[in-house]
């Protein structure tokens, strides 16, 4: 059963840089019909923009819509929403990504692809079910992002009633204030944190990535930290992160725990990353 007392009772978490701005973007949001959030990483600005629009007063004529790229962050991020307001998923918070939709009558924040988004359009071209929109990432600039800003321009001149957020990095947030008549611009700082840079034997041309992962691997498992750790490899696609992580078991899976990730996983699969490791 859902327990819907975050809703009336928001609290926004001291630490993240965003809660510092709760008050000026709560003003805004009220008097201005569009506004830009530029905000670093770790800011804290996907999680709180709902929660600041709701203590706006936004969310009871219309849902908040809000935008994810990639369809592990949209559930990922609703997941997080949900148990900071002491929510069910799928109650007052819920996801729509291609074949599932957790979304139910009591949804005030729905997180939703950019991609589902534009094909709601086909059969909703005002967007009626929505009251607030916030575009999340807008700085990556996909086709579906640029399709969907400039939709959302014109249906702003056919929709009195309708809030758009757009929140980017520090790329390209003037051009994103112009295209909307000079949006109002909040500028939040982002977390940082000590980083180290070590870098690899560049080894010869016929070394494989595989190889220079296994060697970072080793020299972490060497290093003087005595911590878990872990360890996030990127590579071009799913086929190159397959082998990746059959080869990894055969040389590490005694000792590693190997969890390969990306788009066309199960749901099940994809959070195992977000659980503690087994070793």
């Amino acid at each position: 059963m859902s327990d819907a007392q975050g809703l009336s009772h928001l609290e926004f978490p001291a630490q993240l840089p965003i809660s510092q701005h709760v008050d000026e973007i709560a003003q805004l949001l009220r008097r201005e019909r569009v506004i830009v959030v530029a905000g670093e990483t770790g800011s804290g600005k996907t999680t709180q923009l709902p929660k600041i629009a709701l203590a706006a007063g936004l969310g009871s004529n219309g849902m908040i819509g809000h935008t994810q790229p990639r369809r592990l962050a949209a559930r990922s991020v609703a997941t997080r929403i949900a148990e900071e307001l002491n929510v069910a998923l799928g109650a007052e918070v819920g996801y729509a990504v291609r074949f599932t939709d957790r979304v139910s009558d009591a949804t005030k924040i729905k997180l939703v692809t950019d991609g589902l988004l534009l094909t709601e359009i086909r059969h909703d071209r005002m967007l009626s079910k929505y009251e607030v929109i916030i575009v999340d990432e807008a700085h990556e600039r996909s086709l579906n992002v640029d399709f969907l800003l400039g939709y959302l321009k014109r249906l702003m001149d056919r929709r009195a009633d309708l809030k758009l957020i757009i929140t980017s990095a520090t790329i390209d947030v003037a051009a994103f204030s112009r295209h909307f008549g000079d949006a109002p611009i909040v500028e939040v700082g982002g977390r940082t944190y000590p980083v180290t840079t070590h870098y690899l034997d560049p080894g010869s041309e016929e070394d494989s990535g595989l190889k220079g992962v296994l060697q970072a691997l080793e020299e972490i498992e060497t290093g003087p930290q005595v911590q878990a750790r872990d360890v996030l490899a990127f590579f071009p696609g799913e086929r190159e992160i397959l082998e990746a992580a059959r080869v990894l078991r055969q040389e590490v899976g005694e000792r590693l725990e190997i969890l390969p990730l990306y788009a066309r996983l199960s749901n099940a699969d994809q959070q195992r990353v977000f659980g503690r490791g087994k070793r």
